[in-house]
């Protein structure tokens, strides 16, 4: 693949993805309130329904992630 043809892909992927966020937010903003509370509820169903893994319940692994993120920001 080319310089012009590797530009104009990556130019394409990022229009495509600008054009989704925007039906995206259309489709949200046309919801109707009733449908939307029920996605709200099945969405949260759904997620109460997956148990969690025993060590999730007394340690949330944020402090990890933040050791994590100290260390990449010191190279």
């Amino acid at each position: 693949m080319t310089r012009d043809a590797e530009q104009a892909y990556v130019r394409q992927w990022v229009n495509t993805g600008r054009l989704l966020d925007e039906m995206r937010w259309r489709e949200l903003r046309d919801l109707d309130a009733a449908v939307a509370l029920k996605a709200t509820d099945d969405l949260i169903d759904l997620a109460l329904r997956i148990p969690l893994p025993p060590g999730r319940r007394t340690w949330s692994g944020l402090v990890d992630l933040q050791d994590r993120l100290h260390a990449r920001r010191g190279r």
